[in-house]
């Protein structure tokens, strides 16, 4: 297939597309816009990967979110789910710490993290096993960067405990330039999100990361860009994130668009055709 758009990270199969999922999936396919269906427990994972058996310019992930994974996770049904050809990546997966503060009593924080970090290892594993890249989450606590500075001592340490790297995509990027650095350094991208294009946040490591490093998402339903700020999102509207990322880098659209996309079926080992 050719690809004039890849929108690395959504979830197609989440209720909010219900009413018009067939409808925005054509309308995709017209375009020439791919995405990856990404799981966030057993069944959006089964879903993601049934919706990418169905369409040819959807793929999939398998994982479970750490927001689920921090207090109970059956980890134990992925394995099974990761031989299907339209499986990608192994996530999302990673550390969420945005909302343990507010959620928990103090004495439970530091078993929740424990125990999203003993899953997220879990997923690296699995990662290695089947030679796959990860798809990550990170969510700090506010005004920190406590889940992107755990996860890089969790890559770096495995790192040498395994005869293979691991690598893969750190989605919805939120993190400095330093922290970008040392992802980069490990070989993983960074992806980026409707938010870019209503705050400057994003400015500086945008223009920071390498071109082929870099990629763009939509994390459809949430965070749509400005055009549908506080609206549902869906792939077609990473346009408006390709649009921004060109426009911060200072390159033309056209020139961002074959870039990002080339990046997304590289990243991912997906057949295709960049337009």
């Amino acid at each position: 297939m050719q690809y004039s758009l890849f929108d690395i990270h959504s979830h197609l199969t989440f209720a909010d597309f219900d009413v018009d999922r067939d409808d925005i999936i054509e309308r995709m396919r017209v375009a020439g816009i791919g995405t990856i269906a990404v799981g966030t427990d057993i069944q959006t994972s089964k879903d993601s990967i049934a919706l990418a058996r169905e369409h040819e310019h959807i793929f999939a992930t398998v994982g479970i979110h750490p927001a689920h994974g921090g207090v109970h996770a059956d980890f134990a049904g992925l394995p099974e789910l990761v031989g299907h050809p339209k499986v990608v990546a192994i996530g999302e997966c990673g550390l969420d710490y945005f909302r343990i503060t507010e959620n928990n009593p103090e004495g439970q924080i530091a078993t929740i993290k424990e125990k999203q970090k003993q899953l997220f290892i879990q997923h690296i594993e699995l990662a290695r096993e089947h030679a796959l890249p990860l798809m990550i989450h990170a969510r700090p606590s506010k005004g920190s960067m406590d889940a992107y500075e755990d996860i890089l001592a969790l890559l770096e340490s495995t790192k040498h405990e395994a005869r293979s790297t691991t690598q893969g995509d750190v989605h919805f990027f939120a993190g400095s330039v330093a922290i970008a650095r040392r992802f980069l350094d490990l070989g993983f991208s960074l992806s980026f999100d409707g938010p870019i294009t209503f705050a400057s946040d994003y400015d500086e490591v945008i223009r920071f990361v390498p071109d082929n490093m870099i990629m763009a998402e939509t994390d459809a339903p949430f965070a749509a860009p400005a055009p549908f700020r506080g609206k549902r999102n869906e792939p077609p509207y990473v346009c408006y994130v390709v649009e921004k990322i060109a426009l911060l880098r200072g390159i033309s659209v056209e020139e961002c668009s074959r870039m990002l996309t080339k990046n997304a079926l590289r990243a991912f080992h997906i057949d295709g055709e960049v337009l």
